[in-house]
Order: C-alpha cells, then structure tokens, then sequence
C-alpha cells in the first residue's frame, strides 16, 4: 500500500549570521536539507548548487509522461548521481574562480517512493524518525566528536558542549573521496520525518526535538523547534523540514516542488564545466559521452572530426586530412603543455614510505596516469605524528606555494617532536581532557586553499622552526598529550 507526505519546511538565517547559507528542498518525492559553509568562499552558492541538481533529478519523475517513479535500491541510485553531479560542479567552480576554494556543503536528504525512503547523507545535518512516540537518527554524523564518541573517548553529553563540535570530517566541496552514507528506511503509517541542519540539532537535544516531533500540528512543530532553536542562542542557519507519512493523497501527491533558504535567491554564476571522468569509470566511458579523459579542451577536437564536408568537393579531401590531423595534435600538444604547466604549479604534503614528503602535482591520480611526483623528502616519521596530524597528511594536504609546503612541514616536524616528548615522558592522558581535534572542515571567515572549508583558529604550536604564518598556510591545532596516544 503507498502512503503519501504531508510536509513543513521552514529556513531562516538565526539570530547571530548575516546571510542563510542553508538551502532545502521539498516535494512530493523529495526532502533535502543542504547546509553550506566556507563562509565568504560561498557557502550559499555550494547549497545551492546541491538543491538545484536534485530539483532537476526531481522534475524528471512529475507531470503525466514522467517514467515510473524509482523504487528500493533505484532511488538511491538517481539521488547519489544528483549528489555526485552536484559534488563535480561544485569543483567544476572552484576551477573556474579560485576565490570560491574552501566552499562545500553537507547533504541530508531522501527520495520518497510511497513506502520507503531511499536516503543519502554527508556532513552533520541531521534525518530523524519519529514511529510511535519514539525517536530514532536515522543519520550517522561525519564529524570530529562523532568520530571521538564512536571510540569512546568522550560521551554524547560531552560532545554536545565540546568547543570544536562542528568541525567536519567529511562534505561536499569538490573532492571526489568524500562519498555520502546511504540507507533504504521503510515507512509506516503515520511516521513523522525530520531533515534539519545543525542550527536545529546543534542547538536543541534529542530528548526535546522527539518531544517537539510529537506535537499533534505540523506547523506547531516547526514553530516549536524553531523557538528552541532560538533560546539555544540561535547562533547558526535553521532550517527544517518535517513530513508525516499519511494514507495516499492524490491532492498531496500533485502539490508543486517548494525550494527554501539561500537556494531561493542564489544565481548560480555561468562557468566552465570540465566534467573530470571518475576514477571508478573505464576509458571508454569518457569517450562515448565525447568527453576527455586529460585536461585539454575536446569540444575543439570533436568539433573539427564531426565538421561537415560539402559533397561537391570531396575529391580534395586528401588535402584535408593532414589539415585536420595537424590540427588535432596542435589540440592536443597545447592540452598537454597547459597540463603540465597547470600541475607544475600545485603542491601538496602526504607520505612517500612511512615518511612525510612534499609533492608537486595533483594528489588525483587520473586512471593509470601519476599527475604528481616526490619533490622534496623529509625524515619525518609518520608514526611520530600527533594522531589526527597523521590522518590529514595521509589523505593529503593542499597548499598553494611551496613556502606553504615548508610551513606546513615545519608544523608537523613541531608536532612529531612534541609526541616524542610526551612519549619518552609516559605522561596519563587525563581522562577528562577531550582529544584536540582535526583541523575544521567547518567554515570560518577565511577559506583555506586546501579544498577544505576554513577552520576556527586553533593554538599556536610553538617552535623555533616553524616559519611564521601567512594567509596562504594550513595551520594544525595544537598538541594535546592525549593525541600522541
């Protein structure tokens, strides 16, 4: 039997921001809450970007000559590949205007079939499931504390007051190892469902939210939750979106898409599109979709194999051709002299054999081709590295120059140095003392070459060798004993 959704939505910038960096969308298939951050690198633009994709995946599945709405494992499907086509415009701006570098978004949302819910999810914004009286998250945060609660090193209630709460481990900013969780959820009748950001679930607890998702009303509800989140200090975007699973309801079921937040007035700029091929993807893919598989402009290429030849003179197609291989390699040549000099230009610090090393290129390999190379060795230790020190640098640190690299290298050399004291010392850690966490993916008011979101600044590490900081540095937080444990 096929239910249908009544929904509310609601998005508002708070009591302390600006601007709402938070976007939503809703419709009889649909409900999405996307959460930008990056501060003045476009956090509304990278929302945005992630509720127009699915808007569009969206209008495929309405009117009278739709195909069959999605079922199961299918929904999942059609709603990671408009995540993912979000995710690949969103590098696809950065490329376009480095100004936008450190932009991204989380992504909390599902695809309705009319007896389950097909959900993707990333980041911290949250999905919640009321059955019964009795809450449940539906969701599994991608955050630092989350990360910290799941080992057991701190506890819920001491995540909900720890300073660095909302610092990301994974989002949409471009970067195509960020995959989102995804989870088939059948519905009940009467079930009550909540997407919201972290200006909701940040803010208010659990034990209020279940009790608030009780209330009879749909707009009591959002009213409710909306007032908690203001007297928790209102400090972030809020934006919510609830739905009851009711008995099917064709007036329901035709009501017209509805876009709230930042997406409702964000223009997303013209731009390049380059498409990069997925690294899951075999070569030919790229080919039979007419796209190139290096950094080199195809649409040249295509545009001169496929141009049309006049019948009356065919017989002069002998000159022709050397006209049009000549100019394909003169394509392609400039394609990999502008690569080349492109990546001569990017650096980046990760592990050459158990040991830190700056790199020059890309960290993204492009199917069989290495885009990088070992530019600089050090005798830094992996294994000495503070903790989550060692997690960033194994997935690679971005910077934008080579000074950049060196400073960066000089923190970790500081870090490593610190937790060979600490070590040799056997010092406890205390038990009450949270582990430091990872540089924020988080947004603050300085976006950070790195790909990341910014982070909040953290404290100095002290050292004699570490040059001094400039704009352009990826600054690590301070050593804490319990990190080197």
């Amino acid at each position: 039997m096929a239910f249908s959704l009544d929904i509310r939505c609601h998005s508002e910038i708070g009591l302390v921001r600006r601007n709402n960096q938070d976007s939503g969308y809703v419709s009889p298939r649909m409900l999405v809450v996307a959460d930008g951050m990056g501060g003045a690198a476009a956090g509304d633009l990278a929302s945005t970007v992630a509720v127009r994709h699915v808007a569009r995946v969206d209008r495929r599945f309405s009117g009278d000559d739709a195909p069959a709405h999605p079922h199961g494992e299918e929904m999942l499907t059609v709603l990671s590949g408009a995540v993912a086509d979000a995710n690949d415009e969103l590098a696809d701006l950065v490329a376009w205007d480095s100004s936008l570098e450190g932009m991204g978004t989380t992504f909390c949302g599902a695809m309705f079939s009319g007896t389950q819910l097909g959900i993707v999810h990333i980041g911290d914004s949250r999905g919640y499931l009321l059955r019964q009286g009795h809450m449940k998250r539906m969701t599994h945060d991608h955050s630092w504390v989350q990360s910290l609660i799941d080992d057991g090193q701190i506890t819920p209630e001491e995540a909900a007051v720890h300073p660095h709460r909302s610092l990301l481990l994974k989002v949409l900013n471009g970067q195509p190892q960020h995959v989102p969780d995804t989870q088939i959820v059948d519905v009940r009748l009467g079930d009550r469902i909540l997407f919201c950001s972290d200006g909701l679930c940040g803010l208010v607890d659990d034990d209020t939210i279940a009790e608030h998702l009780n209330t009879t009303n749909l707009d009591d509800v959002v009213d409710l939750l909306t007032t908690d989140a203001h007297a928790g200090g209102g400090t972030d975007n809020i934006t919510i979106v609830v739905a009851e699973v009711v008995e099917f309801d064709p007036i329901l079921d035709a009501s017209e898409p509805h876009i709230i937040g930042a997406a409702t007035t964000r223009k997303v700029p013209e731009h390049e599109v380059t498409a990069p091929l997925s690294l899951e993807q075999p070569p030919s893919t790229s080919k039979s979709r007419g796209k190139s598989t290096v950094l080199f402009d195809s649409e040249a290429e295509e545009s001169m194999r496929y141009a049309p030849v006049d019948s009356m003179n065919r017989h002069h197609r002998h000159w022709l051709w050397p006209v049009v291989i000549a100019a394909v390699i003169a394509v392609v040549a400039g394609g990999i002299f502008g690569t080349r000099a492109y990546l001569s230009t990017q650096y980046y610090v990760g592990i050459d054999n158990d040991t830190v090393a700056i790199y020059q290129g890309s960290p993204d390999n492009l199917a069989w081709i290495q885009l990088s190379h070992v530019a600089e060795k050090t005798d830094i230790k992996a294994a000495d590295l503070p903790r989550y020190y060692r997690s960033r640098v194994s997935a690679n640190i971005r910077v934008s120059s080579m000074d950049s690299a060196h400073a960066t290298v000089a923190e970790l050399r500081s870090g490593a140095q610190q937790c060979q004291a600490i070590r040799h010392e056997d010092a406890p850690t205390p038990a009450t003392s949270p582990t430091t966490p990872p540089a924020p993916l988080r947004p603050s008011a300085t976006a950070h070459p790195s790909g990341q979101a910014a982070r909040p600044p953290a404290i100095p590490t002290p050292s004699s060798a570490t040059p001094s900081p400039t704009e352009d540095e990826v600054d690590l937080p301070a050593v804490n004993p319990g990190d080197c444990r």
